[in-house]
């Protein structure tokens, strides 16, 4: 798995860094809210824990698993919802907590859905974000951890074909491995 990863963009320490950097941030805009993080599975779960750890008020949590990748690197546009929440959002102020936001399509979709169950807020919290492949209008991070450049990155929950989630740090997947 090492081999196929052509540089370290972000440690297992820097990535500590920044997950205490969002709750500190997050714990403080929600103090006296009453915040729900749902979890877009599977590539946010272990952002997801670490974060919910270092955020210090109280919290819900709920998880939701969506495709539009199907088996490729990059979003069709198309999303199916594999799993819905559990949780009535009526009340709440979401932080949906994204691995990635990239194109935002599937982000986008994912919003204007939980929008229409009446959450007393929502935003989004993501670890990575892309900009510059952004391809609609209406998202963006309240909360970002770290922009990246156009490169396919792997690790500490996300993937290329279901591998790579569980390296510790966040690497640039070496492109004859996803170019098969």
């Amino acid at each position: 798995m090492l081999n196929d990863i052509q540089k370290v963009y972000y440690s297992e320490e820097h990535l500590a860094d920044i997950v205490n950097r969002l709750g500190k941030q997050i714990s403080e805009d929600y103090k006296d809210k009453n915040l729900l993080l749902v979890s877009v599975l599977k590539g946010s779960v272990i952002f997801m824990a670490d974060l919910m750890r270092a955020i210090t008020v109280p919290c819900a949590i709920d998880f939701m698993c969506v495709s539009s990748y199907a088996n490729k690197t990059e979003s069709s546009g198309v999303v199916k919802i594999i799993k819905d929440l559990d949780i009535n959002l009526e009340g709440y102020d979401v932080l949906i907590v994204e691995d990635i936001l990239d194109s935002g399509k599937t982000l986008s979709y994912i919003r204007k859905l939980l929008l229409d169950r009446n959450p007393k807020s929502i935003k989004i919290c993501t670890l990575l974000d892309k900009p510059e492949r952004r391809a609609v209008d209406d998202i963006w991070a309240d909360y970002s951890g770290a922009e990246v450049p156009d490169e396919f990155v792997v690790g500490y929950g996300l993937d290329y074909d279901e591998k790579y989630r569980n390296l510790p740090f966040i690497g640039v997947l070496k492109r004859e491995i996803y170019e098969k």
